[in-house]
């Protein structure tokens, strides 16, 4: 399944809908990221987008959208019921599918990195991403808002952005970071007094003693008091609590609840623990819900679920085959030194490493998915080889296309093998680095990388010299497998470079 992360930033404009159309533009130009919602309120002047893609794609659509609020808002001219420091004011990245919340962390400080880097534009990280814990809390970072923070930024050592510089321009500075899913939930009191949302926004913000995993405020909108909410963690802090709390506490000022308001989009299971409660459901069990079931059984267009790649190896057809497993267990290789850079980063006793570490889960990564494209490849390869010895041979000019086909096709399945092994030494490289200067607690899955690695290679390198059998005077194939050669004995330097670190790093022999 496609790793998924959610990104919701927030952007400090609302009443120029045609600036909000083009950094919409910009999130949707960016292929594999699919824009959910967005929804902007004038009284806040703030838009809030929420997209959903893979990580990389997602990461690319957040830039784009930063980049382009920052040379079209203007914070000096800007004004609004909302807290804000920047043009995009906060962008927070929520793992919603094989994502870790420290692959989440890791995307806010190279996003962070990069705006800073190429907008100039100050960043502050937060919540799961803050390297302190004054900074975790996005109401700290935001103290004294864009007018505020314009004038401490030059002077006070505390408020230092993690990257960029010393000084705020038109587009301030932005807050990146990581953290779990949030909903933003407003409730609209039958009343103009907007004191009274402000007391009960008191009563049920944990900073002033009420719920923990609540932020609220209280604020006038549309000629109503509204109490202005973020719940951080609905599993600890449900929305029923917190609105039946707020619905007592009006009560006490003599008026009601007029009406809620969702802000972007909500999990479900946050909506059915409050129809639970609400409806008295004691018995109910999730797999009740219609949806929930349609969506198990994949009807009505779902996708079914993919045969397994194992099962596929193992049914007896002519693909995938060896090229496909080698790839596959190629990409398991970059898998785990990925993982090894992950469990390294963010870590104290590694800071020194961290930028050989974050270069090589990029280069990882980038291996995970040459390779694990190289199984279909490898097995298409073999199809496009079949598909030639059965053109016809009737003729001497049939012959000739035939024999001419079957040569093409046998090389470009000895190719795609051959990159299998260049993609698996290097893989065998990262994992030495990983061995080498990673957390020592995963030295391990380091050595079982680069074990990955040379399998690879070894299978890889059976299908090369299987496919050029008939070719062995051929100059290409002479040049292919001299190339296969030199990979092997750069493995075997692996490998002997291996077992030295891991005897005297991890104190494991092999």
């Amino acid at each position: 399944m496609t790793a998924l992360v959610e990104c919701v930033p927030n952007f400090s404009e609302a009443r120029r809908p045609e600036i909000v159309a083009q950094i919409v533009e910009k999130i949707q130009s960016v292929p594999g990221v699919a824009l959910l919602d967005h929804s902007s309120d004038l009284d806040h002047n703030r838009t809030v987008v929420t997209m959903v893609g893979s990580p990389d794609a997602v990461a690319e659509a957040a830039f784009r959208a930063i980049a382009h609020a920052a040379q079209t808002i203007d914070l000096n001219q800007h004004t609004g019921e909302h807290p804000r420091i920047g043009a995009t004011d906060v962008v927070p990245f929520i793992p919603i599918r094989d994502v870790s919340m420290e692959e989440c962390i890791i995307l806010a400080k190279k996003l962070g990195q990069r705006v800073a880097q190429e907008l100039n534009v100050p960043v502050y990280l937060y919540e799961e991403a803050a390297a302190s814990p004054e900074r975790q809390n996005l109401e700290n970072i935001r103290k004294g808002q864009f007018e505020g923070l314009k004038e401490e930024i030059k002077t006070n050592p505390a408020r230092k952005p993690d990257f960029g510089p010393c000084e705020l321009g038109p587009a301030g500075a932005t807050v990146i970071g990581a953290r779990q899913p949030l909903i933003a939930f407003n409730v609209y009191l039958a009343t103009e007094n907007v004191a009274i949302a402000s007391k009960i926004a008191r009563v049920v913000r944990q900073s002033s003693g009420g719920f923990r995993f609540v932020k609220a405020m209280g604020v006038l909108v549309e000629g109503r008091a509204q109490v202005s909410m973020n719940l951080t963690n609905f599993h600890k802090t449900a929305i029923h609590t917190v609105v039946e709390t707020i619905r007592r506490e009006a009560a006490r000022y003599g008026v009601s609840i007029h009406h809620t308001e969702l802000i972007g989009m909500i999990p479900q299971e946050a909506l059915i623990d409050s129809a639970r409660w609400y409806l008295q459901l004691d018995a109910f069990n999730n797999n009740q819900v219609l949806e929930q079931k349609l969506a198990a059984a994949h009807v009505g267009g779902a996708a079914p679920v993919q045969e397994d790649f194992i099962d596929r190896v193992a049914a007896g057809t002519p693909t995938p085959g060896g090229g496909s497993a080698a790839a596959h267990t190629g990409a398991l290789g970059a898998a785990l030194a990925a993982m090894v850079a992950r469990l390294t980063l963010g870590r104290k006793k590694y800071a020194e490493v961290e930028p050989q570490m974050l270069a090589a889960l990029d280069e990882a990564e980038s291996l995970r998915r040459i390779l694990s494209d190289a199984v279909e490849q490898d097995a298409a390869a073999f199809e496009s080889f079949m598909q030639a010895t059965k053109l016809p041979k009737d003729t001497d000019e049939e012959k000739a296309a035939r024999t001419a086909a079957i040569e093409k096709a046998t090389f470009q399945a000895a190719e795609i093998p051959l990159n299998v092994a260049r993609q698996a030494v290097r893989v065998f490289e990262l994992a030495n680095q990983a061995a080498s200067l990673g957390n020592l607690n995963a030295i391990s899955d380091a050595g079982s990388s680069a074990a990955h690695a040379r399998a690879a290679l070894t299978a890889a390198g059976l299908n090369v010299r299987i496919n050029l059998l008939s070719y062995a005077n051929n100059p290409r194939a002479v040049e292919m497998l001299a190339e296969l050669g030199k990979l092997e004995a750069r493995a075997d330097e692996l490998q002997t470079e291996l077992l030295k670190v891991l005897a005297e790093r991890g104190g494991l022999t092999i």
